[in-house]
């Protein structure tokens, strides 16, 4: 194997003597001009050889996933190794994907905007880039989610020029913030974030520096775990850039350079080819929220209001297979934890596209570069304030998004690929995280649980969604193992995980399920501990055709429960919640305290507190009263829908004789019941005009609430065609504002 040198003497270290700022620079003007990645017309070493071709792709991709799963058994958080919230990629010099793991794959692209500032600061320069540099990478502003999220980045020499780069990311149990936990919901600028580690080298010779490791481990409350991971995604990237040395050694250096060019042109048409075979052309529109309850609760005075944030969401499909994504609308960002960059939004178009379009194809950058995006400055989207907090960017993103699942379907489904329709998904919010401390020896323990990797994905227009099984942001995803997490965060063991009725959404087609927890603090003190999750005062998104959105969630807990006592005694203990009872409240015993919405700031517990907390469903699609209604008592019989739900909701009547647990379809009185609810319908509908003149007279008037009122005047203000055509549906006066 050729050994390694590197830029030697302050020389490029680009191709052919150039810089790397050179080469970026030289990508983007012949995209710019010609349209093609580097203006590439034929894929000539595919014509060429399509085997060799095909090989050379399944080598590199195949060393990944192996770097993948390695890297994660040999050092890794809980988080990291119980759900695989990892992916490593394989960059160009410039900072293009060419390959990518499994795993979080919204990070790719995030990654490839960190590498690219690297080189348009220079850093060829100065820090310098050799071989055995290590570089990290988790500010938000330069291209990262939020600062939870960890790149570490490392070059890759053949002689003395760089072929590319091998990255990883991990998903942090804790980021130092000012409050513990990976997602922090308190902050309100970059100054309560955490650790920022903004593409520094923080290793030379292959090896992590000291001061480094010393300087992280005193940054984060978790520094055992922060060290693991940090391991993990060095392994992970020494082993891929081991496997692309290989790689060049058997194929040649000219191949590899041409190969990574030409296979990323590749992904850019095999991405409009998806397009032009499977949506079909036209405009689509969707709109989604997210309501943030912070007037009463909001630490900092600055951030004490309620408010919703919009994310009005436009896609243009194009003939010849042009993709072009536009958000022009969206509302401010704002003095809190959920404002977004601009690659976060790209890390989101690429994980969903990845999964719904273009998962039989070579995905990479390629991709990326077939789709036209406009996120407009200023918006909470790309808010380009880099003092502002990015900390938990998910509680808007994950809404927003769901109105590209939406705009998709519709595009599917008239060309005729109904199974492909996905009317949405769960709430990805937070279990419960923060930390805490066991009496007895003062121990901290994080709570940083992720089984929030397994909510439901909604349904399609010809199946139902996926029960307790998905996540936007994994497509791999794991609810992980109770004892698992149980070790991680010792001090609040679970007393029950089940099924949570009534949280997928309605529909002939219902969405996947949620489900529900009940955790005890045993042998603490002083436990700080919050929620994070932004479907409380709004629906996160709607179903399609008729089908209803999930449910949104709620905040539940008791302070100085009798749950021990009644253990001691042989008694039963809440093993979930029905609100429709009073259950919980009865086992429970304490202080029961409720709350309509589930974002939560921390709160302190302590020893024999409980914590109850729901994860989502998913929307559903269609008429619920065009569901089957033996497939209604057969959801019955599995937990999913309640007997006040089937019959208020589908109109299925069903009886079970006392002491049995399993519900019978009454076919008669379901179908007297069914015809009971079209009356309804028909009685309360309003012809659309009427509709519109009643919702007319509340703007007019001023009788929206203030959070609605704020989010259109900011909307309003940030885009003055936005303006003009919510003036010109409601046929308000010029310069009218809510």
């Amino acid at each position: 194997m050729t050994v390694a040198k590197g830029g030697v003497g302050g020389a490029p270290i680009g191709w052919d003597g150039k810089t790397l700022l050179e080469m970026l620079e030289e990508s983007e003007r012949l995209f710019q001009e010609k349209g093609r990645y580097l203006g590439i017309d034929q894929l000539e070493l595919k014509e060429e050889d399509h085997f060799r071709y095909e090989r050379a792709f399944a080598k590199l991709r195949g060393a990944l996933v192996a770097a993948r799963e390695t890297a994660l058994h040999i050092s890794a958080s809980p988080i990291v190794r119980n759900i695989g919230e990892l992916c490593f990629a394989l960059y160009t010099p410039e900072g293009d994907s060419i390959v990518v793991s499994t795993g979080i794959i919204v990070h790719v692209h995030t990654m490839s905007e960190a590498i690219k500032w690297m080189v348009r600061n220079n850093y060829e320069r100065d820090p310098g880039i050799r071989p055995g540099d290590i570089f990290t990478n988790n500010d938000p502003a330069v291209g990262n989610v939020h600062t939870t999220d960890v790149h570490t980045m490392v070059p890759i020499f053949w002689e003395d020029e760089l072929v590319g780069w091998a990255s990883g990311v991990t998903h942090q149990v804790d980021i130092g913030a000012h409050i513990p936990g990976h997602d922090p919901v308190t902050p309100t600028s970059r100054f309560e974030d955490g650790f920022h580690l903004t593409c520094e080298r923080i290793g030379e010779d292959e090896h992590i520096r000291q001061d480094h490791r010393l300087r992280s481990q005193r940054a984060v409350r978790s520094p055992l775990y922060w060290d693991l991971d940090e391991k993990c995604r060095a392994a992970g990237a020494y082993l891929i850039r081991d496997a692309a040395l290989r790689f060049i050694a058997e194929e040649g250096i000219d191949y590899y350079k041409r190969f990574t060019r030409e296979v990323v042109e590749e992904g850019r048409r095999i991405f409009m080819a998806r397009v032009r075979e499977r949506l079909l052309p036209g405009r689509y529109r969707a709109a989604s929220f997210a309501g943030i309850p912070w007037k009463e609760e909001a630490w900092q005075p600055k951030a004490r209001r309620d408010f919703i944030c919009h994310a009005p969401m436009e896609i243009v499909i194009g003939r010849d297979g042009d993709f072009f994504l536009t958000m022009e609308g969206a509302s401010a960002p704002g003095y809190h934890a959920f404002n977004c960059a601009e690659g976060p939004m790209q890390g989101a178009i690429w994980v969903l596209l990845s999964q719904m379009l273009v998962y039989d194809g070579k995905v990479n950058d390629g991709s990326y570069l077939a789709l036209r995006h406009y996120f407009p400055p200023g918006s909470w989207c790309n808010a380009q304030d880099p003092q502002l907090s990015y900390s938990t960017p998910w509680a808007f993103l994950i809404p927003a998004f769901t109105g590209l699942t939406r705009c998709l379907s519709r595009a599917l489904f008239a060309r005729g690929y109904w199974e492909e329709v996905v009317s949405g998904y769960g709430f990805t919010g937070d279990a419960i995280q923060g930390g805490g401390y066991l009496a007895f020896n003062g121990e901290y323990w994080p709570a940083a649980n992720f089984e929030i990797s397994a909510v439901g994905l909604g349904a399609s227009a010809v199946r139902d969604g996926l029960d307790w099984g998905y996540a936007m942001w994994n497509p791999e995803s794991d609810q992980g193992d109770a004892e698992l997490w149980e070790l991680l965060e010792i001090g609040i063991p679970y007393l029950a995980r089940r099924v949570k009725a009534d949280t997928a959404g309605y529909g002939k087609y219902r969405g996947g399920s949620g489900w529900e927890a009940v955790r005890l603090l045993v042998g603490n003190r002083d436990a700080e501990l919050y929620i994070g999750r932004a479907d409380g005062p709004t629906f996160m998104g709607p179903g399609v055709f008729g089908g209803y959105p999930q449910a949104t969630s709620y905040r539940l807990w008791s302070r100085g429960s009798e749950i021990m006592d009644r253990a001691a005694k042989g008694q039963p203990y809440p093993l979930g919640d029905d609100p429709d009872t009073d259950e919980f409240e009865e086992l429970a015993g304490g202080e029961v305290m409720r709350r309509p919405a589930a974002m939560m700031m921390p709160e302190m517990f302590q020893d024999r507190d409980v914590l109850h907390y729901v994860l989502s469903g998913g929307p559903g699609c269609g008429d619920p009263l065009e569901r089957p209604a033996q497939r209604v008592v057969d959801d019955m019989n599995g937990g999913i829908f309640s007997e006040r739900i089937a019959e208020d909701v589908f109109g299925v009547v069903a009886s079970r004789d006392e002491g049995q647990e399993r519900w019978t379809l009454d076919e008669e009185a379901a179908d007297a019941r069914r015809q009971e609810i079209r009356r309804l319908r028909a009685e309360r509908s309003l012809p659309y005009e009427e509709f519109w003149q009643r919702e007319r007279q509340l703007i007019e008037e001023g009788q929206l609430g203030e959070p609605v009122r704020g989010m259109f005047r900011e909307s309003m203000g940030l885009s003055e065609a936005w303006a003009q055509e919510f003036r010109a549906f409601w046929k308000l006066p010029e310069g009218f504002e809510p």
